[in-house]
């Protein structure tokens, strides 16, 4: 740790990092959003979160891979600039922050309306108390925001859990009286109704949605031992996402017909009401709550974060170095915080259109992060091997060959995001973020270059470190 680089604290513990890890991949997208993914793609939209569960397990290795060999990064995109260079630190960075920053208000403004059907208040000024709540979560300490997501995580975890429970024993008709319900995958349209293209573009929905697998490799610098937390979790992220996302959104498409399934509408709760559980509407408001304050306080931890990491690096105002008696970085929380009052507010004179702007100004700029990391990944496994060193602790399967069909297969989600007209937006204002980014790193070159980061490791690896500067 370099002599000026603030100290966090190490106050997460293993079932934390656990939790973490799983909260951040189940959130609002996977119980509300996979309503427009299922509307877009049919049935087949199955094959859409096995494509991009796959593709975010092949970016989880890398990361892996990398963490075992950078020890002590405090946020992955850090990885991209020792893979890189600065360029790709800064872009990676700003591109992850902006990602999550804009997942803030979302999250606030979904919270609220769901709230609101309890509260006798305006939407807006149960927005504000989400973030006033949040915000204080966030500003006590790693632990307590560690606590609320491990508890709220438990709850959606449990919620799936009998979800898929009870979907399995509908489907094959060991309960109700309709028998097997297979039939639905092939009965309206067939098994792919828009074609492959719609299966590619429901991929870029889903990936919105997946996001969150890699807050593991922030909230581990917090943890006694983060390159073991960061090894353990990029290993089993995948049956998280199988179980979590695959199986339960299958037993949907076959549970109901899903031209049945309406987009805005949660289809977990239509599901359950085709198995006549009487309290699917109550059960599943909570649960989507829950899973949607579980992504809001997520978003605060990894925006105060990443936020911190790029000050550190020179790449953000300096002011925000700084933690408080318990380790907290406060003025990038109190950053978090405004910028999601202010999308609260912004609601208030349109919800829907604010709501839209956000959801299309964040679509395609994780899978640029995600290419950002992929390339990185090359570069430096590319110089480790050239070394002569013993393999990494955690290794890419078939490198190099795996890396460029990660690389390969995002290529193509942006490819089907640009070919079809509900995604082309979210691509174009993607790619507006990507080059502001770009243009703000170049004209910050030009004021005050910097040199490049210093080995993390420089004894255990000090030719990697040579090749990729």
């Amino acid at each position: 740790m370099a002599v000026n680089e603030p100290a966090l604290s190490r106050e997460l513990r293993p079932r934390h990092l656990t939790m973490i890890s799983i909260g951040g991949i189940i959130g609002a997208g996977l119980f509300v959003g996979s309503s427009a993914a299922i509307a877009a793609a049919g049935p087949a939209i199955v094959l859409s979160y096995m494509l991009a569960g796959a593709l975010i397990l092949l970016v989880m290795r890398m990361i892996g891979e990398m963490a075992t060999l950078h020890p002590g990064q405090r946020a992955f995109t850090e990885l991209a600039r020792l893979g890189l260079g600065r360029w790709a630190g800064f872009t990676a960075g700003w591109l992850y922050w902006y990602f999550w920053i804009i997942v803030v208000p979302i999250e606030a403004i979904a919270g609220a309306n769901i709230l609101q059907a309890w509260l006798p208040l305006p939407a807006w000024q149960i927005g504000l108390l989400l973030m006033a709540t949040m915000t204080a979560v966030n500003l006590m300490s790693a632990r307590s925001y560690g606590e609320f997501e491990f508890w709220f995580a438990s709850i959606k975890v449990a919620a799936i859990v009998v979800f898929i429970l009870l979907g399995t024993a509908f489907a094959f008709g060991w309960i109700g009286s309709q028998g097997p319900s297979v039939a639905n995958l092939t009965a309206h349209g067939g098994f792919m109704p828009f074609g492959l293209v719609a299966v590619l573009g429901g991929a870029a929905a889903v990936f919105f949605s997946i996001t969150g697998a890699e807050i593991i490799t922030v909230a581990a610098a917090e943890s006694s031992q983060p390159a073991k937390a960061v090894a353990d979790m990029t290993t089993s992220v995948v049956v998280r996402i199988l179980m979590f996302y695959v199986l339960s959104v299958l037993l949907i498409v076959i549970v109901v017909p899903w031209s049945d399934v309406r987009v805005g509408e949660s289809p977990f709760t239509l599901a359950l009401s085709r198995m006549n559980v009487g309290w699917a509407s109550i059960a599943m408001s909570a649960v989507i709550l829950t899973a949607v304050l579980s992504c809001l306080n997520s978003a605060f931890y990894v925006c105060s974060r990443v936020l911190l990491v790029l000050a550190e690096q020179g790449d953000a105002p300096q002011w925000l170095v700084k933690v408080n008696r318990r380790r907290v970085p406060v003025r990038s929380v109190w950053v978090a915080a405004i910028a999601g009052i202010v999308g609260v507010l912004a609601a208030t004179v349109s919800a829907e259109g604010v709501f839209a702007f956000l959801v299309n100004s964040s679509g395609a700029v994780i899978l640029f992060v995600y290419i950002i990391t992929a390339a990185a990944q090359i570069r430096m496994r590319s110089a480790h091997d050239a070394s002569g060193q013993a393999a990494p602790p955690v290794k890419m399967w078939w490198f190099p060959w795996t890396s460029y069909l990660a690389i390969a297969g995002m290529a193509a989600v942006l490819w089907a995001m640009a070919n079809t007209p509900a995604r082309a937006v979210e691509l174009r204002t993607s790619l507006l973020a990507l080059a502001v980014t770009l243009a703000c790193y170049w004209l910050l070159r030009r004021r005050a270059p910097a040199p490049p980061p210093e080995p993390v490791n420089a004894d255990v690896i000090p030719t990697i470190e040579r090749g990729v500067q």
